[in-house]
């Protein structure tokens, strides 16, 4: 596996010292110009070192010794140290001394290149450590490998391999040399050693954005391990090792235990299952062999006979001991694989550097994976910000990839962090810092700048706050121990030496190295899961089973298909969205009322006093919806109410078979297939005749232009005010010409007004015929549909309004709105709406905020700290539109004398000038918006524009001084920051001149003395 991350290649090598129980590993550069990087970098730990023997495992890739399902050491696989040190560079050297032996071992790509081989060499060659003598059997192979290494290696000469191991000081340990290093496209070293001689860099990474860990190795090796004996040196100076529980405030632990964890626990019973077939034969021919001597030996009793069958007999019961023992450990193996797997979660927050966190998951104790989110982490709020969480996996629970940089198991590493997100929102409830105020925790420890990624203050009073809340842990460099300073005043920021030992140590208690060391007592906490309850469960069950019955009554909806046109308007969504109809309404009405397919009435239509529903329901009793519609009456008297220049006009009764006899070409709803057939003769030679004079073509491109506006207003009824959906139907009004009426379900009374043979006793058919030659005949009868499709659009709204609340709730979605955050407005649009029995909230997305705030938030309808930017959704907008629509019908009475293409432009422009002002309507006009839908044309014409757009200017012109005013704060706020770094830079400068004032006197004193 290769190494993406180079520091985790590096770690590579200082897991095999950890692993060697190693107490000290250094880690520095030597300077070589004449090798390609300009230096080597080395290895150097005082651990167990290998042996000739043991030194040849490195050569094999995937030879551990290492490798046990108990075994807490962090090497498995056996090929970190030639993945790792192959990926820093081409060649390296290892020097070893164990047991009075020294070791070398030369792994060089170079020499193979060079000499062109496909097979592996690598020179082994030993020497005594009291003697300096070679130690072999063939001086002629030590000759040959030694002259590789002069020829290959940065040392030529025996002396100079001598002085190598003169470098381990102790009884034991390993030198690693990394030369020829590998390059980036700049021909720099991907190491850089330069720029911070104390640390070795990651060249070419920036310092702002970049975690500390993936830039700085010294960051990296001290949070490396989950609790660190081992002490670490870069370029001669300690690396500050961490334990991070004991670094974070208010640390709190808590216990996970779950089954899911088997995928590494399934391998090891298939490993040890194998194992105990193989003894298991084993034994099992051994004792055949046995039995098999004892019957050929018989009686004799000889002392060579008695000690070959002894000889059997043992190696038998060994075999037989041997696959018992392979047995017990399978059985043990596979009672483990069904036990639950317990791991501890451990979670804090960072008042140092609050923009460092997530979840650090450690694998035997070694770094796998760091600043995960999860949980409220991943909403990018400050919910959760800066919580550290911090969890030590076993192998028996994740297996890593051979890189250790990531888990073998995406899915069980998945469920593992959604598990710590869950923990992690509890371990939020517990702390308590959200109910005390976000913004007020964070200024305690001097975070007072608006940016998440500012460090804290520097003044001394945070520099205390911080000091105080989480005491100093040291380790000490004698006995390895870790211990807690009691806080002082005095040393706050203060720096500790390297070789730190308990003798220091100001507690009484732990100022020796053979003191214990204290265990940190974290307190527990304990995931509390919302239980539902049993009448919340039965709801919910309730719930699912409505929808599903929904969708069934939907699939079990059919019609009668007769033509190409009747397939093309068929309900095809309907199996993915439950009806928007009640279950006692019929398949017509649910269609009707969920998307309107014919086109609008005119109001004085709907409103007229015709043949009774009866006789439609006689007809038709298959189809005859379950309530009967309420009486045109009812519609009327709502209207009076509803606008008042209508009040004194009578509704208009009489001349409705007139205006139903004009029904040129038939739109989609009137070539459906709902058994008009049955109806009377003159009925249908009517329609055949209307049907004869369309052209093929045109009804094509009507059913195209149907379709499209079918999709709008399906987008307008989630988005859009009711203004544009009236328009979207008058509109379709001007493509139909079929009439109908209003108050029962709209295909009964389409085939009414089909089957009803008084337009024709009445003599009124020759309209109908001169339709399509008659210029003026044409817009009248467009204009009295668009004034039907706003009949139609007005009382869709109150009929839909009582059926259901949330349904009427969901179609806020889409309004602009401005809601209050730390006393701030940020405008944003409603994205989704949660209806509760005594309330409705919105969640709203914001289009600007700070980084420090959420994206989006959820607030109450109705609340202090929202409020309309625009006109409501289309419920409030009801009565306006049913205005609107009842002052259409007065001037569309039958009344040919009056030009109609004059009114309908009018119309029109009234229209679109109350659609205009309703959609900019300032918040707090003089004038009441619900006043302008009830406007006359000539009120519309005296309206005070000019003050209507002034105040529209000055609020959007307030709107864009509070983007402007937080753009000079961010601005301020930079330059403030530079002005600071200025007065410290100057302020150095004066201190150092100074200093140097001082040098100058003191060396003049010395020079005088």
């Amino acid at each position: 596996t290769t190494h993406e991350f180079l520091f985790g290649a590096l770690a590579e090598l200082v897991d095999n010292s950890r692993d060697a129980n190693a107490t000290r590993i250094d880690i520095y550069t030597e300077k070589r110009p004449e090798l390609r990087g300009g230096y080597m970098l080395c290895f150097l730990d005082d651990g167990i070192g290998m042996d000739p023997n043991e030194a040849t495992h490195v050569i094999q890739f995937g030879k551990s010794n290492k490798r046990s399902p108990e075994s807490t050491q962090i090497g498995q696989y056996g090929n970190g140290l030639k993945s790792g040190s192959m990926r820093i560079g081409k060649d390296f050297i290892l020097f070893t001394k164990k047991d009075n032996t020294l070791t070398c071992l030369f792994l060089s790509r170079t020499f193979h290149e060079e000499e062109g081989l496909d097979e592996v060499i690598v020179p082994l060659p030993s020497w005594d450590l009291k003697t300096k003598e070679p130690l072999t059997s063939d001086p002629e192979k030590y000759a040959i490998e030694t002259e590789l290494i002069f020829k290959y290696s940065p040392f030529k000469n025996e002396q100079q391999l001598m002085e190598q191991f003169n470098k381990i000081e102790s009884s034991s340990g390993t030198l690693v040399i990394i030369y020829n290093l590998k390059l980036m496209d700049n021909r720099e070293p991907e190491l850089d050693v330069e720029t911070d001689h104390q640390d070795i860099l990651m060249a070419g990474t920036l310092v702002e954005g970049v975690k500390p860990e993936k830039r700085s190795f010294r960051a990296y090796a001290a949070v490396l391990y989950i609790d660190p004996r081992m002490r670490i040196f870069i370029q001669g100076h300690k690396v500050r090792t961490k334990r991070l529980s004991c670094c974070l405030y208010k640390p709190r632990v808590y216990k996970y235990t779950s089954t899911r964890f088997k995928t590494r626990a399934e391998q090891e019973v298939k490993k040890a299952d194998h194992l105990a077939k193989i003894a298991e034969e084993k034994a099992r021919e051994a004792e055949s062999k046995r039995m098999a001597l004892e019957a050929r030996l018989g009686e004799d009793l000889s002392k060579d006979s008695r000690a070959i069958l002894r000889k059997v007999q043992d190696s038998a019961m060994m075999l037989r001991r041997d696959a018992d023992m392979k047995k017990r450990i399978l059985e043990s193996k596979q009672k483990a694989l069904k036990e639950p797997k317990e791991l501890n979660f451990i979670f804090g927050v960072n008042i140092e550097q609050r923009d460092l966190d997530g979840m650090f998951v450690y694998n035997c104790s070694r770094l796998i994976k760091m600043y995960e989110k999860t949980g409220p982490q991943l909403e990018g709020g400050m919910a959760c910000g800066g919580v550290v969480g911090v969890v030590d996996v076993p192998y028996l629970v994740l297996e890593p990839t051979h890189n250790k940089q990531d888990f073998a198991d995406a899915k069980e590493y998945r469920h593992l962090l959604k598990s710590m997100g869950e923990h992690l929102a509890q371990y939020w409830k517990d702390s308590n810092i959200a109910q005390k105020g976000i913004v007020k925790f964070w200024d305690e420890f001097g975070y007072l700048s608006a940016s998440w990624s500012a460090p804290p203050s520097s003044e001394p009073r945070y520099k205390r706050r911080r000091a105080m809340e989480i005491p100093l842990t040291i380790q000490c460099d004698k006995c390895l121990k870790w211990r807690t300073l009691p806080f002082q005043m005095d040393a706050v920021d203060k720096r500790y030496p390297d070789s730190w030992v308990c003798l220091m140590n100001p507690d009484s208690n732990q100022d020796r190295c053979d003191a214990t060391e204290q265990k940190q007592n974290l307190p527990c906490g304990v995931l509390k899961k919302d239980k539902q309850t049993a009448e919340d469960k039965q709801k919910e069950l309730a719930e699912k089973i409505k929808q599903q019955q929904e969708k069934l009554e939907a699939l079990q909806k059919t019609s009668t298909i007769k033509s190409t046109a009747d397939v093309k308007k068929l309900p095809l969504e309907v199996s993915m969205k439950p009806t928007d109809s009640s279950s006692q309404a019929t398949r017509s009405s649910e269609r009707s009322t969920t998307r309107p397919r014919s086109p609008p009435l005119p109001a004085h239509l709907k409103n007229a006093q015709s043949a009774p529903p009866s006789r439609a329901a006689s007809q038709r009793p298959t189809r005859t919806p379950a309530t009967p519609p309420p009486p045109p009456k009812v519609e009327l008297s709502r209207s009076r109410a509803a606008a008042k220049p209508l009040a004194a006009k009578p509704p208009v009764a009489k001349p409705v078979p007139k205006a139903t006899a004009k029904t040129p070409p038939p739109s989609r709803s009137s070539r459906t297939p709902v058994k008009a057939s049955t109806a009377k003769p003159a009925a249908a030679g009517q329609r055949k005749r209307i049907i004869v004079q369309e052209d093929s073509e045109e009804e094509e491109e009507e059913e195209e232009e149907e379709e499209e506006e079918e999709e709008s207003e399906e987008e307008s009824e989630e988005e859009e005010p009711q203004t544009k959906k009236s328009k979207m139907a008058a509109a379709a009004g001007n493509r139909g010409k079929v009439v109908e009426k209003a108050p029962p379900p709209k295909r009964d009374k389409l085939d009414e007004v089909k089957t009803n043979p008084q337009p024709e006793k009445k003599g009124v058919s020759t309209p109908t015929r001169q339709t399509p030659t008659t210029p003026t005949s044409v817009p009248k009868s467009i204009s009295m549909q668009q004034h039907g499709a706003k009949a139609k659009a007005s009382e869709k709204s109150p009929q839909q309004e009582p059926e259901n609340n949330t349904k009427n709730a969901q179609k806020d979605k889409g309004l602009l709105v401005e809601v209050r955050v730390n006393k701030e407005w940020y405008t944003g649009k409603v994205i989704a709406v949660e209806v509760n029995k005594q309330s409705v909230r919105w969640k709203v997305k914001f289009d600007y905020v700070p980084r420090s705030t959420p994206k989006d938030r959820w607030v109450f309808k109705g609340s202090d700290d929202v409020r309309l930017m625009r006109p409501p959704s289309p419920i409030s907008q009801t009565p306006d539109t049913q205005q609107e629509t009842e002052k259409g019908p007065a001037p569309m009475e039958p009344d040919t004398t009056q030009p109609g293409t004059s009114r309908e432009v009018t119309d029109s422009l009234v229209t679109m000038l109350r659609t205009m002002l309703r959609y900019f309507f300032p918040p707090a006009f003089r004038i009441p918006k619900d006043d302008v839908n009830s406007m006359t044309a000539e009120e519309l014409v005296a309206f005070p524009l000019k003050e209507y757009f002034q105040q529209y200017e000055s609020g959007l012109q307030s709107l864009c001084n509070s983007y402007q005013s937080r753009a000079d704060a961010r601005a301020k706020a930079v330059e403030e920051k530079s002005n600071s770094t200025e007065v410290k830079l100057k302020e150095a400068d004066e201190k150092l001149q100074k200093l140097r004032t001082n040098i100058v006197a003191l060396l003049q004193k010395v020079q005088e003395v």
